[in-house]
């Protein structure tokens, strides 16, 4: 874990995108946001729990591990010629103190 570039050398098209709010919806955008979060925070793991493919489609759904907090991930990813050209990710933090008996997964 945590070789950015090299992930999106081997997997990520070119023609890339993305809709994570929180940056603007270019490949290198959101490669800059991965590679600072890996400074910042690193992931101590990641759990896919379920995985769903639909032709050019897989959406996974996976808990992902950081050392202050556990956070359930949504991603959804479409290919075309085996890389990745769009990517849709949903967060939320898994709350120690959730009233839901049944969790996140």
């Amino acid at each position: 874990m945590g070789n950015v570039r090299d992930g999106f050398r081997d997997y990520v098209s070119k023609d890339f995108i993305h809709h994570n709010q929180y940056f603007e919806g270019s490949r290198q955008a959101l490669l800059t946001a991965m590679e600072e979060a890996h400074q910042s925070s690193p992931n101590k793991a990641v759990e896919v729990k379920y995985c769903y493919e639909d032709k050019d489609t897989v959406i996974t759904h996976s808990l992902v591990s950081k050392a202050d907090m556990e956070i359930a991930v949504v991603h959804i990813f479409r290919f075309e010629n085996d890389k990745i050209v769009e990517l849709w990710d949903l967060g939320q933090p898994i709350s120690k103190d959730s009233p839901n008996e049944n969790g996140l997964f």
